[in-house]
């Protein structure tokens, strides 16, 4: 109770002071409605994974850097640090300086104490991470990487010691942050603008820590904005943080296009954030999301993509319905990877290295038709993947083509070949044994995900496979997931480096990014190499070699480079949109002044 009326004293003294004309920004009249479409897990960086939580704790906490708001190509710029990191001759060292005058936003947990930001809680962050009582999902960010990390956490048991000095891990001063590389690892600084790398207090942990020391529902940052309400899987409202730090929209890049020059045009000079409020909706089904925009109860909405052509011609342009009514489109391809299907290659039927069961996976990915989906599915909103990392991003290697061919009549022969055969006459095949073989898919309850099912069932019936359906909630398949509980599933991964991505099937990741537990030693060892190299030339030629494993192997496949189509009503100024899916939410404002009325 104390909390929310800190909270709801802090807003009434940001309204005060706009309302007096002497500081525009955080204006709590303006109010952003948007939605996600898969509910949320919770919001501790170091803790949670998907994606629609980091999208909620992206306005709550700072990593030290982040990607320009304007520029394209994408670009790294300090966000916490002042600059970029001061990095030793020989790449082992680096230093970044922490901005001074930067502070949380207020809670019980200071005291009452004005908390302001120091390089100690990047280092009690970063640690948070490895510790072996937090069991973070994310722990593969730092897994070997800096000196002595390791050792500190083979000797922590239980529980990590925040208090004992860590080499690769030091705060030199109250605003120097010290990072110490076990190894050169030339792929680093895109983490360093990852939600899970973000700062948080330590009272505040030990102020709402669960018995993981989680906290998930106590979210306490430097961001632009607070937690004001959360109704679990329902709605999240944000309030403009009060003690957030005086930042103006960003300048306009040297090679700016047309989106940037119109956000730079009507945002130029403004202090952020201009809305004070931010109001999330969950709206998992396409049609509500679509028609809440529609009647103008969201004010942007990524477009469903199995009703794009509610929204879209036959050219990817904006229906004239929506032109005329001032509505603007902002298109991309993600830099993600989508739908991919993993297989647990621990699970008795699908999993394991022999070479039926390679054959098997093979078959199953060869008698998927990925292409049928983006028609179907998205509505041609995206392409086949021919490896792991997107165009999008900085590495994807030119020219590779790794993506398993559709094809039907290949798949039904490879499968007769190694004993999966229809001994019984009904139409599906058994094991090699005679046993029953049939494929177990996760799957959340969502149009988009109907769509999907059906050409499944549809495709492996074509190749004599009998696949059936476990439905779940999306944040219960992702825990099903990382304990291995999941035969087969389909999902995404987003991220802004190369490195991220071949970490799907990195080993020592199993149950983290690398979901179906596949395990290679040439992968391991060429992944570690990856990160060593010098020249993207040199880390190409690794790349190349380590899809071809996963080909072979063929643990996951069947993936998309979807494109996002993203609405926004007339009154939303300053909107820039990009492939990593960055919230837009600071650097927007609410303005109707000089609409149509009713508008």
């Amino acid at each position: 109770m104390m909390r929310t009326l800190l909270a709801a004293l802090c807003s009434m003294c940001v309204f005060a002071v706009h309302a007096q004309g002497t500081a525009k920004w955080a204006d709590p009249a303006k109010v952003l409605r948007v939605a996600i479409p898969i509910a949320e897990t919770g919001f501790d960086p170091q803790a949670a994974q998907d994606l629609y939580s980091a999208t909620i704790m992206s306005a709550i906490f700072d990593p030290l850097y982040e990607y320009d708001y304007l520029a394209r190509p994408n670009r790294i710029v300090p966000r916490t640090a002042e600059a970029l990191p001061e990095i030793s001759a020989d790449g082992l060292t680096w230093k970044i300086r922490i901005r001074k005058g930067i502070y949380f936003a207020n809670d019980p947990a200071f005291k009452g104490v004005k908390r302001e930001l120091t390089a100690h809680d990047y280092v009690y962050s970063l640690k948070r991470l490895v510790d072996p009582k937090m069991r973070s999902p994310n722990v593969f960010i730092l897994r070997g990487k800096l000196a002595g990390l390791s050792e500190a956490v083979a000797k922590a048991g239980a529980k990590l010691d925040y208090n004992a000095e860590i080499e690769g891990l030091r705060a030199l001063d109250r605003y120097t942050l010290q990072l110490k590389f076990a190894d050169t690892d030339y792929t680093f600084l895109p983490a360093l603008t990852a939600t899970q790398t973000a700062a948080v207090a330590r009272e505040v942990i030990d102020a709402y820590g669960d018995a993981s020391g989680w906290v998930m529902a106590n979210p306490v940052g430097t961001g632009a904005f607070q937690l004001k309400e959360w109704r679990r899987g329902q709605k999240i409202v944000l309030d403009a943080n009060p003690n957030y730090r005086e930042e103006f929209f960003p300048a306009l890049p040297a090679t700016p296009d047309a989106d940037a020059r119109a956000a730079f045009s009507a945002m130029k000079g403004k202090r952020l954030p201009q809305v004070g409020r931010v109001e999330v909706s969950v709206l998992e089904e396409s049609n509500p999301r679509l028609l809440a925009f529609n009647s103008r109860a969201l004010d942007m909405v990524d477009v469903p993509r199995d009703l794009v052509s509610r929204a879209l011609d036959d050219k990817n342009r904006l229906l004239p319905a929506y032109a005329s009514e001032g509505v603007t489109l902002q298109r991309v391809s993600e830099a993600g990877l989508a739908f991919f299907a993993y297989f647990n290659m621990n699970d008795p039927v699908v999993g394991g290295y022999a070479p039926e069961r390679i054959a098997l996976r093979r078959a199953v990915l060869m008698g998927y038709n990925v292409a049928d989906m983006i028609k179907v599915g998205l509505q041609g909103q995206g392409t086949i993947a021919n490896q792991p990392i997107p165009p999008e991003v900085p590495g994807h290697v030119a020219g590779i083509r790794s993506s398993t061919t559709y094809d039907p009549a290949l798949a039904r022969t490879l499968l007769d070949k190694f004993g999966y055969k229809d001994r019984d006459g009904d139409g599906f095949r058994e094991l090699p044994d005679g046993k029953p073989l049939t494929l177990s898919m996760g799957s959340a309850p969502t149009g988009e995900n109907r769509i999907r099912d059906e050409l499944w069932l549809k495709n492996m019936r074509d190749i004599g496979i009998r696949i059936e359906y476990l439905h779940q909630k999306w944040p219960d398949l992702l825990k099903m997931s990382r304990a291995g509980q999941l035969q087969m599933w389909q999902v995404g991964w987003s991220a802004t480096s190369a490195d991220s991505f071949m970490e799907l099937a990195y080993g020592p990741n199993g149950g983290e990014s690398n979901l179906s537990f596949f395990k290679n030693a040439e992968y391991d060892d060429l992944f570690r190499q990856s990160r060593k190299a010098k020249t993207d030339a040199e880390r190409d030629k690794l790349y190349a070699r380590m899809t071809e494993i996963v080909a072979a192997y063929a643990p996951m496949g069947g993936g998309i480079y979807r494109i996002e189509n993203t609405l926004a009503q007339p009154w939303v100024k300053g909107y820039k949109k990009d492939s990593f899916r960055t919230p837009p939410w600071r650097f927007v404002d609410i303005d109707r002044a000089g609409l149509k009325p009713g508008m």
